[in-house]
């Protein structure tokens, strides 16, 4: 029998359910599943960033051990579909990108040809005996460099390499400018970053025995590979399974398509038989896409007490060789919409250029286009307060949004709304747990002791959760906005959720479990959660953009709501009183006002499938299915302080403190919502002092191919650092979230540089570009303290 504890669950601290599997090793990623008779596939890449095929002699390598196919470009040009990105700005540009280069390479990684052979070991022989004559051409790798009169070009229809233009306007700029009492301008780096995942990219594509397909992948988006993968390769949608199992994290890389999602599936109905392929750390660098990559030139107007009257902006976002999925849309909507944070700029003026260039495609990468939207305000705003020397805190105050003004769309938006939120509640909540005040006049008392201390503060806010469908459309955006969910009951009261979203270590299980529980009121154990099959899920959009819980998680909510309206009916039967006479509190069915007993929702459940006394018009079982569309998005925000010390002579700095004051609505599970928010931080430090990529800008080679050249920080790099919440419930949602996963790395980069910009505040150091490294910090304050002998 199943009884209620009664116990509320949302906003409990509970220990991850997941944990028992996936902290001690027992997992199921995609490289742990055998099947019988499976072929391996690998993949030669193009060494060139730049270059024509001249021809490509694949005998060599199909005369090789083991090799049961080797296939060029050519072979597949009719055959699978090129890759066409879903967020598509209208009026961009979309050059075709195919799964195999056939008569040109456009960035080193790139697919030039592939072998299948019984082994692995067996299809990386054969790769190196494939022989490529290339031509190589001029290559481009940087974004202002790209849209120079006279620089190489890509693609024949992406003229001057600039795929999409996209601007917003909102007030009156040039009149801010002519009123302002001054005007200063400055130019920031959003470094490309490379996702890395503890677990690469994978994928097992398995033909069964009536005709069907299975694949095995890594995807925060089973449901959408699975469209993807159909409408590419040409296989009905019906007869494909897409199965995603344990993942290792994704943060936006696994939610893209690759060739070698498509190549797998191609290859295995081709051959009848499984086809595998797993990515090297190397390969992942050199495939997988990346992150960021923006230019920023930024014009700030304001008075000399610090009020900001107009911001105006132009950005050059770096896609890369081609349009990845989403790649339209990070440089444009989400950055340029957000350009002016938390702050009270009516008049703003903002224009995007999405750029190709002979690079690994950029697409989105844990918060995509908003950590990018978020150093533009911040730098400007701790710019203004640079040069006017005044408190960076009273600046931010002086121009913060209040809490009156929600719901608040910025510069007049049409397309942008902030739901609710109380930034300045977020800034003294902030300041009084990081003793702002103390710290400030302990950074002055010890400069004069040559020790080097900074403060550095971030607010920020960005929109999650996109929504609703219809107006996804206009924006050239070719998912829904909804994500589902069944809520199903077995005969013993027990509940099976299946969820359209997709876990890769965020702890679905737990925080999804705690919302059915509440509503449903049985015990949290009683309640299973499915995800990441396609043939026990019916549909999904999956896990990006903050949405599991603001959307996915709200689909639970109504489910489960919709699941108790039934049992109510049912019971009502069972008790023999009119529907609207029964309540239903701690798990169990009651009549106020009577002395009838009351009804467990087991005995419920189980008359529902035993159907001897359900009321007229109402059916058997206890099953509900929701697509749920939220009516907007949420608009999470915080403020994050740090402390930290730069010691000039090595340019190292050390983090002695990290503060971080979030609302994200509703906390579902403040253990959970921790953690999001410490991973997220760690990410924007990383972006901040450690992580850049670095192309040979002559010819475009890769040269952070490798963890060996590319900086991931380490444990003994990341200080503690301390989560606090807020919660101002988003109305957009029945559950008031406004998710989480992306708040952390946006507002951690700025907050980490204004940070060290102000510890080396007494060399005059108004400015340094990410990754704050030591030798960059070293330069700077050499170059200072020579400027000043």
């Amino acid at each position: 029998m199943t009884i209620s504890t009664g116990k509320r669950h949302v906003g409990q601290p509970l220990r991850r359910r997941e944990d028992h599997k996936l902290l001690a090793g027992r997992g199921r990623y995609v490289d742990d599943i055998k099947l019988p008779g499976m072929l391996h596939m690998a993949i030669l890449r193009s060494p060139h960033a730049h270059a024509t095929i001249s021809s490509i002699d694949l005998s060599h390598a199909k005369a090789a051990p083991g090799v049961r196919l080797v296939l060029s470009g050519e072979a597949l040009v009719d055959r699978i579909g090129p890759i066409v990105p879903n967020w598509i700005i209208p009026g961009s540009k979309v050059p075709v990108r195919p799964v195999i280069a056939t008569d040109r390479v456009r960035f080193v990684g790139e697919c030039v040809a592939l072998v299948v052979a019984e082994t692995l070991a067996q299809a990386y022989d054969a790769v190196g005996l494939i022989e490529v004559d290339y031509e190589v051409l001029p290559a481009v790798t940087e974004e202002a460099a790209a849209v120079q009169r006279g620089a190489p070009q890509l693609h024949e229809n992406v003229p001057g390499n600039v795929t999409t233009l996209y601007q917003v306007k909102g007030g009156d700029y040039t009149k801010a400018n002519r009123e302002a009492d001054q005007v200063i301008s400055l130019r920031v780096i959003n470094n490309r970053l490379i996702p890395t995942c503890m677990e690469t990219r994978a994928i097992i594509a398995a033909p069964e025995p009536d005709g069907t397909l299975t694949v095995y992948i890594g995807s925060q988006v089973p449901h959408m590979h699975r469209r993807w993968i159909a409408e590419t390769v040409g296989i009905p949608e019906h007869q494909l399974r897409v199965v995603a199992p344990d993942i290792g994290g994704g943060f936006g890389a696994k939610m893209h398509l690759y060739p070698e999602d498509l190549l797998c599936p191609y290859l295995a109905r081709e051959l009848n038989a499984p086809v595998k392929w797993w990515e090297t750390r190397s390969e992942s660098h050199q495939s997988t896409s990346h992150g960021r990559a923006h230019t920023e030139d930024i014009e700030v107007a304001f008075t000399n007490d610090g009020r900001i009257l107009g911001l105006k902006v132009s950005t050059l976002g770096n896609v890369g060789a081609y349009l990845s999925n989403m790649a339209t849309g990070g440089p444009t909507v989400n950055t340029v919409n957000f350009g002016t944070g938390t702050y009270k700029i009516d008049n703003y003026e903002a224009f995007s250029r999405v750029v190709v260039t002979n690079t690994v495609p950029v697409d989105a990468y844990r918060g995509y286009g908003r950590p990018e939207g978020a150093y533009i305000a911040e730098r400007a705003i701790d710019a203004v307060a640079r040069h006017l020397n005044l408190d960076q805190v009273d600046v931010r105050r002086k121009n913060l949004l209040h809490s009156s003004d929600f719901p608040y769309r910025p510069y007049g938006s049409t397309g942008v709304m902030y739901d609710s939120g109380d930034y300045h509640a977020l800034m003294d909540k902030a300041l009084e747990a990081f003793d702002y005040e103390r710290r400030r006049e302990e950074c002055e008392r010890l400069r004069g002791t040559g020790i080097y201390r900074g403060i550095g503060v971030a607010a920020y806010t960005h929109m999650c959760g996109m929504a609703p469908s219809r107006r996804l459309a206009p924006g050239g955006f070719n998912r829904g906005g909804w994500e589902s969910a069944r809520v199903s009951i077995d005969s013993s009261g027990r509940a099976t959720i299946y969820s359209g979203s997709m876990s890769q270590g965020q702890g679905h299980a737990t925080s999804l479990s705690q919302i059915a529980a509440d509503v449903l009121q049985i015990p949290i154990d009683d309640i299973e959660i499915v995800q990441g099959d396609t043939r026990q899920v019916q549909a999904g959009h999956g896990t990006f953009n903050s949405r599991s819980m603001a959307v996915g998680g709200s689909s639970v909510h109504v489910s489960a709501h919709q699941v108790i309206a039934k049992a109510k009916k049912i019971a009502a039967g069972m008790l023999e009183v009119d529907e609207k006479d029964v309540s239903y509190s701690a798990g169990a069915f009651t009549v106020p006002g009577t002395d009838i007993a009351p009804l467990t929702f087991s005995k419920v459940a189980r008359m529902a499938y035993v159907g001897h006394q359900l009321p007229d018009g109402v059916a058997p079982g206890l099953d509900e299915t929701v697509f749920y569309d939220p009516t907007g998005m949420g608009a999470p925000s915080g403020v994050h302080l740090a402390y930290v010390e730069v010691d000039p002579q090595t340019g190292a700095v050390d983090i002695l403190d990290y503060v971080a004051v979030d609302d994200v609505g509703t906390l579902i599970n403040p253990l959970l919502a921790a953690g999001q928010i410490h991973g997220g931080v760690v990410q924007g430090i990383a972006q901040a002092l450690y992580e850049e990529v670095s192309y040979d800008p002559e010819n475009g080679q890769l040269l952070t191919g490798s963890l060996l050249d590319y900086a991931v920080p380490r444990a003994e790099h990341v200080p503690n650092i301390r989560s606090l919440f807020q919660e101002t419930p988003s109305p957009t949602n029945p559950i008031g979230v406004k998710g989480i996963g992306e708040s952390g790395s946006i507002a951690a980069p700025p907050c980490m540089v204004h940070a060290v910009l102000d510890a080396l505040s007494p060399f005059g150091i108004k400015h340094l570009d990410m990754p704050l490294t030591p030798p960059r910090i070293w330069a700077a304050v050499r170059n200072a303290r020579a400027g000043a002998a």
